[in-house]
């Protein structure tokens, strides 16, 4: 498991463009037939993916973790990316189509992940936090959920919203997580941007044609860099830190959020005019 330390904010504009890689990007998430997870201090955030092909693969509990199960004293958010797929809970199987999310509590057993195809295997994104609570395992099915529209096609930041594990749609202890899709045609998404003290965040970029990036825009607002994105890449942002982007082409990310407060509104807006 690959661990990423915190960065001070003052630190951060003497990085050359490979520290900046080495210390906020996780690449590549997604490998066949394998496992890949990282921690990072910041919230004690860990985030990973999972491809099972022909073989059935257990989570691992790595060794930074001290526990003898991954959710001992953790919750984890699940969404899968790729084609149809299954979790295993200690004796229930729990069948994922493309874009479905599973929760799971403090406590749950190792998760067991499978494909249905192995030509078309499932891409399972994972993000975790720890838990002062035991809660239910659920099950969200993104054929159910319905999307809140933001931007506009004038300015290039259209784009649908799909909130999985929030406050008044799944209980949990920190994780807040969801989906957007920018609309074609758009390539901007969460622009304006903005900060929120109170969390950190993490974004995973999918659905990114062969050939494809996003641009992702971080940094404090008046000194602001970016990295180049790639299918199944994500990026780690502290709380002082914007966290935006534009796309090449059609795109779409997962989001997700740990730490004091899953209110969505929680957050600093930036002024396009404070932006350097």
């Amino acid at each position: 498991m690959q661990h990423f330390h915190d960065v001070h904010p003052a630190d951060f504009d003497r990085l050359t463009t490979a520290g900046l890689r080495e210390r906020f990007l996780l690449k590549a998430l997604f490998c066949p037939g394998e496992q890949r997870l990282n921690y990072w201090d910041v919230d004690r955030t860990v985030v990973g993916g999972v491809v099972p092909t022909d073989s059935a693969i257990m989570l691992d509990v790595p060794a930074k973790l001290a526990a003898g199960s991954f959710c001992e004293r953790r919750e984890l958010g699940i969404i899968n990316l790729g084609g149809a797929g299954a979790v295993r809970v200690g004796e229930t199987i729990h069948q994922l189509e493309p874009h479905d999310g599973l929760y799971l509590g403090r406590g749950a057993a190792n998760p067991v992940f499978t494909s249905v195809s192995a030509t078309k295997p499932a891409q399972f994104y994972l993000l975790s936090y720890p838990a002062h609570a035991s809660l239910p395992t659920t099950v969200v099915r993104f054929t159910e959920m319905s999307g809140t529209s933001l931007g506009s096609a004038e300015t290039a930041n259209e784009r649908t919203i799909y909130k999985y594990f929030a406050p008044g749609l799944v209980t949990t202890c920190q994780l807040v997580m969801g989906f957007t899709v920018i609309a074609r045609g758009s390539v901007w998404n969460t622009m304006p941007p903005h900060t929120h003290l109170r969390r950190s965040e993490v974004y995973c970029y999918c659905r990114l044609a062969p050939g494809s990036v996003v641009m992702h825009f971080m940094g404090p607002p008046s000194a602001t860099r970016h990295l180049v994105m790639r299918d199944g890449d994500a990026v780690i942002s502290p709380s002082w830190s914007i966290h935006s982007g534009a796309g090449t082409g059609a795109y779409a990310f997962v989001w997700g959020m740990g730490g004091e407060n899953q209110e969505f509104s929680d957050m600093d807006a930036v002024a396009m005019s404070d932006l350097a």
